[in-house]
């Protein structure tokens, strides 16, 4: 199966390993599990992918992001920032999702510029509706956890016909916003066609929050692989990509809320 995402598509795709040893892809499936189940005396390690590695990978980025959100909020930088921080993410996302080998340096820079972009961008959402950055943070936090649990517990299960579901859903939005967007600059956006924004932004958030399900079920394909240590930037990556995608989601659809008050 292939997987959606297309940060981590590059990885985790079938047949798409390409920049990795071509002998961890032969290893027998006893092959792989011996070596996990090694003595930890030996304290040697495998130099595979593992879920602590992603967690630690994704703290690191979050850790980044966070602090130069938060730097951008207190300095309140205005409209050149946020140019800045959209551009240089989208560009270094670019790069990071199809580079063919895993780049440190430019996932953690990406994690600062998108961390620009969201304080700036989260301070002028804060100055219209007050409180509403905490309460997207906490939705945000909410969804991931919910749908953490619903595919660990497997009430949401991965199947070919899942994906391709997701993946028609998130065409018809990408059309859709592009529209918006077409309109908008001759004053019509759809968003103002009655309670269409609303609805087009809950599907944003809701489209965002099973593109999670994807990430997780890819990670651990991944992991279950034996993928080299160092992909674990790459899903760390990936998942950022779309917790960025749900929170930006929920900050518009609890804006579209409060303006209607």
């Amino acid at each position: 199966m292939r997987s959606s995402n297309p940060v981590l598509g590059r990885a985790f795709n079938q047949r798409g390993y390409a920049a990795f040893d071509p002998k961890v892809l032969t290893e027998t499936d006893a092959a792989l599990e011996n070596t996990y189940n090694a003595p930890a005396a030996s304290s040697l390690r495998t130099g595979r992918m593992t879920i602590d590695d992603v967690v630690t990978r994704t703290g690191i980025l979050f850790a980044v992001l966070v602090a130069v959100g938060g730097a951008a909020w207190t300095l309140d930088l205005g409209g050149g920032a946020l140019l800045l921080g959209v551009l240089g993410g989208f560009a270094l996302a670019m790069v990071n999702s199809f580079s063919k080998t895993v780049k440190p340096g430019l996932i953690i820079a990406y994690a600062a510029f998108q961390g620009l972009a969201l304080g700036t961008i989260s301070n002028l959402y804060n100055d219209m509706y007050q409180g509403i950055v905490s309460q997207a943070i906490l939705v945000t936090i909410c969804a991931f956890t919910g749908m953490l649990f619903a595919y660990k517990s497997g009430r949401i299960r991965v199947t070919p016909k899942f994906t391709k579901v997701l993946m028609t859903a998130l065409i018809g939005y990408v059309v859709l916003a592009l529209l918006s967007m077409v309109g908008s600059l001759f004053g019509a956006s759809i968003y103002n066609i009655g309670g269409f924004g609303l609805i087009l932004a809950a599907g944003g958030m809701v489209l965002a929050s099973f593109f999670l399900i994807l990430d997780f079920d890819q990670i651990q394909k991944g992991i279950n692989a034996g993928l080299p240590e160092q992909e674990s930037w790459r899903a760390a990556f990936g998942l950022m990509v779309t917790i960025v995608w749900l929170y930006l989601e929920v900050l518009r659809l609890l804006s579209i809320l409060r303006g209607d008050d």
